[in-house]
């Protein structure tokens, strides 16, 4: 089996210091950036299955490296977790917003760190199974998966990448009640600890983008999509 590689990122030497021991302890093939400008040179040339991405940093904050990296084609699909010493709820909802796939708390205890890595890769591993509907098309909506566009007649719609797995799989069973639990799963994964306003938050941007008509909410229960 081909080495998982991961990149760390954080501008406090013990830190790195610290992940890269217990990562390469595990058989992970290791890089390491200490500020923004740097993690973006090193993921170009190590090409990191998973990028460990420190939120506070110079130069370049991680939020603003996230994003900078999810609009490169090749880092499209990277996992990147946040690290981060902070608890507030925005900051959570900003690091998942523009694309981050978790968010680690520190202090990090290297067994929960190693954890959540497994947790990530075998998510990427059911993602990368074979979609049994590739486009949807629900009235003057088209959402093409593969490609990851979406078209409201035909115009372009922006999607972050949380905001877009949140549309696609609504719309994958239009009429269903989704379970905010459900959503949390699917969309966050189950080592994910998000804020309880986190789908709110998403569900909302959508509507903005998208209109009032096609996420329905359902008072006690969770989210529908109609058209």
């Amino acid at each position: 089996m081909e080495q998982v590689k991961i990149l760390v990122v954080d501008d406090e030497p013990d830190i790195v210091e610290f992940l890269s021991y217990n990562l390469r302890k595990e058989g992970f093939e290791v890089a390491i950036a200490q500020d923004g400008e740097e993690a973006l040179a090193r993921a170009q040339q190590f090409q990191p299955d998973i990028i460990l991405l420190d939120i506070m940093m110079p130069k370049l904050d991680g939020v603003e490296v996230c994003r900078s990296l999810r609009q490169i084609p090749q880092f499209k699909d990277t996992l990147i977790a946040f690290l981060t010493a902070r608890n507030e709820d925005y900051s959570q909802i900003a690091a998942l917003d523009v694309g981050g796939d978790d968010y680690i708390t520190k202090p990090i205890r290297p067994r929960v760190l190693i954890s959540r890595i497994k947790a990530l890769l075998r998510r990427k591993t059911r993602a990368l199974a074979p979609e049994e509907r590739p486009i949807i098309e629900a009235g003057d909506l088209k959402i093409d998966k593969e490609r990851v566009l979406v078209f409201k007649g035909d115009r372009e719609i922006t999607l972050a990448k949380k905001e877009f797995e949140l549309l696609s799989l609504l719309a994958s069973k239009p009429g269903k009640v989704f379970s905010r639990d459900e959503i949390y799963r699917k969309i966050w994964g189950t080592q994910v600890i998000v804020g309880n306003r986190t789908i709110d938050v998403h569900i909302r941007k959508l509507r903005e983008k998208l209109g009032d008509k096609y996420i329905k909410t359902i008072k006690g229960m969770g989210y529908k999509f109609d058209f």
